[in-house]
């Protein structure tokens, strides 16, 4: 399973070396394809359930499963990207939020608190704990120590021979509660936190959510297997950092 998210690490930070204003998310779309393919693996979102694209790239108000389309990105627009992988039977699946320019300083920090938060979950993904208390420290960070909405309707889940596998890892919740954390659990840990309210609405397509208030999300994931004392971080931000760094069409100062 480690190999499969590092292949989506690797897919996300080809994403992050090309990404400018001006580019078409269809086209990133594309090269997601493309490079999944190219190391002899299988897009593990298309056709799944009917998707029709290789990745969710959700920007903006949207707060994920994104259609890829031919409207340009802009100066200022956030932009996630969410994808995965079949690799010798088994899935990775994880998502990284850039920003294209800089955006306003209130979006910055959402993005950056977004983030913060889904380390603090993995900090809880451990023997002995609860889904609970992952939860618990993602909604702490988010809701009440920043005042964003945590989306109730789409959580995080279990990862393995299926893309969605029992159990679901919310991102709000009460420590001490849910099932226990047991040792080689693998769970795709995703905050979806909203600038405004928590409110989200699904478009006529049956897959694109957007923010009910047209305020922007953040989507950050990570593949991450539940072990003693420290969880095991399968998948990799490092080099889609450095290439967000590289890249002077993206803000990464945060």
């Amino acid at each position: 399973m480690r190999q499969s998210a590092l292949l989506v690490s690797k897919t996300l930070t080809e994403v992050a070396k090309i990404l400018k204003a001006g580019i078409t998310t269809l086209s990133i779309d594309q090269l997601i394809g493309s490079i999944i393919r190219d190391h002899k693996a299988v897009p593990s979102f298309l056709n799944y359930n009917g998707y029709p694209f290789n990745s969710c790239i959700s920007v903006n108000d949207v707060v994920v499963h994104g259609f890829p389309n031919k409207h340009a990105l802009k100066e200022g627009d956030i932009i996630s990207v969410d994808t995965g992988v079949v690799l010798n039977g088994w899935h990775g699946d994880h998502a990284y939020t850039f920003m294209i320019g800089k955006p306003a300083d209130e979006v910055i920090k959402l993005v950056k608190v977004t983030k913060e938060s889904l380390y603090k979950g993995i900090e809880k993904a451990i023997v002995g704990n609860r889904i609970g208390d992952i939860a618990f420290a993602i909604q702490e960070h988010t809701e009440k120590k920043n005042g964003y909405g945590v989306v109730r309707e789409l959580v995080g889940h279990g990862l393995g021979k299926s893309l969605h596998e029992d159990p679901q890892m919310p991102n709000y919740g009460k420590r001490g509660t849910g099932p226990v954390l047991k040792e080689g659990l693998v769970l795709a840990i995703e905050p979806m936190i909203n600038m405004g309210k928590k409110d989200v609405f699904t478009e006529d397509d049956g897959w694109t959510v957007r923010t009910k208030d047209g305020k922007p999300s953040v989507h950050f994931e990570h593949d991450v297997c539940v072990k003693k004392g420290k969880a095991d971080i399968l998948s990799d931000y490092t080099h889609i950092e450095a290439a967000e760094k590289a890249n002077a069409n993206l803000f990464a100062d945060y």
